[in-house]
């Protein structure tokens, strides 16, 4: 089975902005839409920058004094907030350069990159580094709004049935609430492990519970020789 890819989950009607759009564009794009970040793209549809509603918050912050500017002591994140006070166009503003990534790249890696990165979202782009989509925290998660009708039916048939050949009497699905229960005896333990194995890796699994048993390990033998 593969392993779900991001074009699965991912916005594909994306709000964009251009490097000249001005502040008050910006805010209007922001407060009509469910998001809370807009793409810059180039001329060619390349993204080149990103403004978020963090961006945006300088120019409020910085309204009673907007002529103290911080010092060289008070860090980056002062005199970059400082700066952005001062903006008027989405260049001006925006967060440079911008985390992207393809259409086909495993929702686990994607899962990854926003948990080490820290940032909020991901720009899908195509073989020409056009803008195609957005991968957010919230489109991640969304592939565990799956029915657990639904996951049972996955295990059963592509994993049991047509990944491990399994009859359908051999081994027992129990899903509630995304918790796969897994009942029965296999007649291999490599059977067992890759039960155990693809179900973790199904889309909408929160987690796996193993009752099965099995009648010899032809891993131990495999690793002997």
């Amino acid at each position: 089975m593969r392993e779900p890819e991001i074009q699965t989950v991912m916005t594909r009607e994306v709000v964009t902005v251009r490097p000249d759009a001005a502040f008050k564009e910006i805010v209007e794009r922001l407060a009509a839409g469910s998001f809370s970040a807009v793409p810059v793209v180039d001329d060619d549809g390349r993204p080149i920058g990103v403004v978020s509603e963090a961006d945006l918050l300088p120019k409020e912050e910085f309204r009673g004094g907007v002529d103290d500017r911080p010092g060289v002591l008070a860090g980056r994140a002062p005199r970059r907030r400082w700066r952005q006070a001062h903006g008027v166009t989405a260049q001006d503003l925006m967060t440079a350069p911008v985390r992207t990534t393809t259409p086909t790249t495993r929702l686990s890696d994607a899962a990854g990159q926003l948990a080490e990165s820290g940032v909020r979202r991901l720009f899908v782009v195509d073989r020409d580094g056009r803008l195609v989509g957005v991968l957010s925290r919230r489109d991640l998660l969304s592939v565990f709004l799956r029915g657990d009708a639904e996951v049972k039916a996955d295990v059963v048939q592509q994993i049991l049935g047509r990944a491990l050949w399994l009859e359908p009497a051999a081994v027992a699905v129990e899903v509630v609430d995304g918790v796969v229960t897994l009942r029965g005896h296999v007649e291999r333990r490599s059977e067992l492990d890759m039960a155990l194995r693809l179900t973790r890796a199904l889309p909408g699994v929160v987690d796996v519970e193993s009752h099965l048993s099995y009648g010899w390990d032809d891993t131990r033998h495999a690793t002997e020789v």
